[in-house]
């Protein structure tokens, strides 16, 4: 079976820190659908989560003729402002990228009844009607990322970062721990949290720590933080794992693999079905590697040896068929490697 291969698409100038627009010749523009996100505070350049995102946007304007824009957050109190910004502006679909604006979408929600939202890596007990969350199964491409980590390691230990300790990235933490824990169970574990998705000091800080402490492969996920992480892995000659979307362009010798979230094709999905007249709000999709949207970076075959790309298909097969599981979170971990 070959990697699933993850397109990446190049990420255009931003205009100003705020908002962009998407272009059109279309003189027509005001017919079109409207669809904008709101960032969370890692900005829409963060390499990452957010930036996939709009790389999904940029997809459904090319492909879809839907007029794109969005809006950055530089604090959490900025969420609301964008939302309702965006509300005047009357547009068809507001999508919050991020579990950080999932109390603002559901306020917005009830203030705004016909306004149409979309919320990335989050849901709720009872979803609002005119709300659809978009989630992915990202202990599986972590658990995969493990997995390569497990088998690379010379020392014998490997670290994890994750930006926050949240429910969303425990996902990512402890799947890429039962990976490793899976291909080699000697392996020594490093862990810590950022408390930011946007420090790449801080980051890069803590890994260069995690190496000084043995670890030569270390994973982050956390927006910023891990663009640190990674300029740390590229100093000291060390291994990193990427996330979200292929990162070894940062560090083309050092970037192993990366654990692909496919937020970009959540997106352009979602789009795809408020154009085709199918948005359901109320309800919530989960993409996983069934549906090409977790996974690893086509580009590990570059660093990675075949014998472990052949070893790491073979488990990624299991996920597929039902044969095989990772945890999201710490008792589902324990439950697993005892």
């Amino acid at each position: 079976m070959k990697l699933k291969k993850i397109a990446t698409i190049a990420m255009t100038a931003i205009l100003s820190t705020s908002l962009l627009v998407g272009c059109s010749s279309n003189s027509e523009g005001e017919d079109k659908i409207k669809v904008a996100m709101i960032t969370d505070v890692a900005g829409v350049n963060d390499q990452s989560f957010n930036q996939s995102a709009w790389e999904g946007l940029q997809r459904a304007e090319k492909e879809l003729g839907v007029e794109v824009k969005y809006l950055e957050s530089n604090q959490d109190a900025d969420y609301m402002q964008n939302v309702e910004t965006l509300v005047d502006q009357d547009t068809d679909l507001i999508i919050g990228v991020g579990m950080k604006l999932a109390p603002t979408i559901e306020e917005a929600a009830k203030s705004y009844p016909n306004q149409k939202f979309a919320l990335v890596d989050e849901t709720y007990e009872e979803i609002p009607s005119n709300v659809k969350s978009i989630l992915f199964q990202a202990e599986q491409s972590a658990y995969l990322a493990g997995l390569i980590a497990g088998k690379m390691t010379k020392t014998n230990n490997v670290g994890f970062i994750g930006g926050m300790q949240i429910s969303v990235i425990d996902t990512f933490k402890y799947g890429f721990m039962a990976g490793v824990k899976a291909a080699n169970p000697d392996a020594e574990l490093q862990a810590q949290y950022a408390n930011s998705f946007t420090d790449q000091a801080k980051g890069k800080a803590i890994a260069t720590q995690m190496y000084k402490n043995g670890a030569d492969i270390i994973f982050t996920a956390g927006g910023d933080v891990g663009t640190g992480a990674i300029e740390s892995a590229r100093e000291l000659g060390k291994y990193a794992i990427g996330v979200d979307r292929d990162q070894s362009d940062l560090a083309p010798e050092n970037v192993i693999t990366s654990a692909i979230k496919r937020v970009d094709a959540g997106v352009f999905e979602t789009v795809k079905d408020l154009a085709e007249g199918k948005f359901e709000g109320g309800s919530s999709v989960v993409y996983g590697l069934n549906e090409n949207a977790v996974g690893i970076a086509d580009t590990t075959s570059n660093l990675v040896p075949q014998e472990i790309l052949n070893y790491v298909n073979e488990q990624m097969v299991k996920f597929q068929n039902g044969e095989l599981t990772a945890p999201k979170n710490e008792g589902e971990y324990n439950t697993l490697v005892k």
